[in-house]
């Protein structure tokens, strides 16, 4: 069975994962913890957040994440699969 069909966001209004303007705006700041919110109580949560990742920049909230979020992950993915130089 497909994840996304199991998707608490299915019963709410799509435009709440996708807030207008920036995130650290009032309105915008509030529908972003609204739809955070609603990841927070998602059965799908993980499998959500592995797919906006593995996909790249996606925008709106996905897996009770923004894209900045997602984006910060990756970065910290791709660092810690680096070997680590030594000191000499």
């Amino acid at each position: 069975m497909d994840w996304r069909v199991r998707g608490l966001c299915l019963t709410e209004d799509p435009d709440l994962f996708f807030p207008i303007g920036g995130l650290n705006s009032g309105p915008a700041a509030i529908q972003t913890d609204e739809a955070k919110a609603v990841c927070r109580h998602c059965p799908v949560t993980r499998q959500c957040l592995a797919w906006a990742v593995d996909v790249g920049p996606v925008e709106g909230i996905w897996g009770g994440t923004t894209e900045g979020e997602r984006r910060a992950l990756r970065r910290r993915a791709v660092r810690a699969s680096r070997p680590t130089e030594r000191a000499a």
